[in-house]
């Protein structure tokens, strides 16, 4: 009889995603007890008491703050995310924040939002009052990229094509990225350089230790006097006291930011939107997609494609016994692992193994089918973390 994996969700997950579960192989809400895995979106699990039994977590977005991925690691359960897929509405967000910006439509909305009187007593209002609220184009400005990641090459391509110059800067672009980076991005051999050039400056970069409060108090001193500042990358990456103190000296024209936080609150320059860089339907959905299928390839097959703890691993079946064994990256635990196998009288067909980090994970087919004993034998081995067999449905 085949397996039935139980998936608990955590938050409302899109049903496109959830649809990629099919029935009769998958228990899937939030109602699931005993869960084999969890997705989830901005739920925090930090204080979550997550059953042991749970294989993997999936979360429906890109950032996993809010999941104790640490502790995960720990067990050998790789965590999940969906990066890129709400890539084009974050895009679509810097741009119009830029434009909000540029043509100081905030503070003429809430201008025309005080008028009063008959129509002609507004029309006058406003032609007395609109010149305070000229603005700028973007076309021949320079906008300075930081993170040239998916979001950050897209929002590069859109500037480009709205006829700005772009300078760019990310210490640790992939190959995929700096294929996919327009060829008119001049790249930047530090953030300095990028700050100091740019009217336009935008963030695309993760809350890690190295990031937190990237822009700070000396480097937005470095800022052209009224260049607009851009955050829809994460709270912590930005001073928000180093932002206030820019705003005063008029070194920042606006900041503009997805985060809103109680020293911004109400502050003139300060325009902060709700958190709303991945609150459109087809991020949703495309998250929810990329996840459900991630998670599932993970469950069946043991493979590995865009966990931010583990290693991407991935191996086309050459048998219907597989084995997959998450552990320490340490000397000699291949060769564990074979002797084990080994002196269960199993010959092994293929096997791949990968590293990041102080993590490994491995993947093996072998000829025959696994007792229980031989993956329980893998699972004591020291520094194994956690062995799990794969066997292919029969058709």
């Amino acid at each position: 009889m085949a397996e039935t994996f139980r998936i608990l969700t955590l938050n409302n997950i899109a049903q496109v995603g959830l649809k990629r579960f099919p029935a009769g192989k998958y228990e899937v809400g939030a109602q699931v007890r005993d869960p084999d895995a969890i997705l989830v979106r901005s739920h925090d699990m930090h204080a979550l008491e997550i059953a042991p039994q749970v294989k993997a977590i999936g979360r429906a977005g890109a950032g996993t703050n809010n999941i104790p991925v640490k502790r995960m690691s720990a067990r050998g359960v790789p965590v999940f995310n969906a990066p890129g897929a709400n890539a084009n509405a974050v895009k679509e967000l810097v741009i119009a924040g830029m434009l909000i910006a540029a043509r100081n439509l905030l503070p003429a909305s809430r201008f025309v939002a005080g008028l009063s009187g008959d129509d002609a007593a507004i029309n006058q209002q406003v032609e007395d009052g609109k010149k305070q609220f000229a603005g700028v184009e973007l076309p021949r400005h320079t906008l300075g990229v930081i993170g040239l990641g998916k979001i950050g090459s897209l929002v590069a391509d859109a500037a480009i094509k709205l006829g700005m110059h772009v300078l760019g800067f990310d210490p640790h672009i992939t190959v995929d990225a700096a294929w996919s980076l327009p060829s008119q991005v001049k790249k930047a051999h530090s953030i300095e350089e990028v700050l100091k050039a740019n009217d336009f400056a935008t963030l695309h970069v993760p809350l890690v230790d190295a990031t937190r409060n990237l822009i700070s108090r000396e480097r937005i001193k470095m800022m052209k006097h009224g260049a607009i500042l851009l955050n829809f990358s994460r709270d912590g990456v930005v001073d928000n006291e180093a932002v206030l103190e820019g705003l005063a000296a008029k070194r920042l024209k606006c900041y503009v930011c997805d985060f809103p936080a109680h020293k911004l609150a109400g502050k003139a320059g300060v325009i902060a939107l709700p958190h709303l860089g991945a609150s459109t339907r087809e991020a949703e959905d495309n998250s929810a997609i990329m996840v459900a299928d991630q998670l599932r390839d993970y469950l069946e097959h043991g493979n590995i494609q865009n966990a931010v703890n583990f290693p991407d691993v991935a191996m086309a079946r050459e048998s219907p016994f597989r084995v997959g064994i998450a552990n320490a990256n340490v000397p000699n635990m291949l060769g564990q692992i074979s002797t084990a196998m080994a002196e269960a009288g199993l010959n092994i067909h293929n096997m791949l193994n990968k590293s990041r980090d102080e993590m490994a994970y491995t993947l093996v087919d072998v000829d025959s089918a696994v007792p229980a004993s031989a993956v329980e034998r893998i699972a004591a081995i020291k520094g194994v973390l956690a062995a799990r067999y794969l066997p292919a449905e029969k058709s």
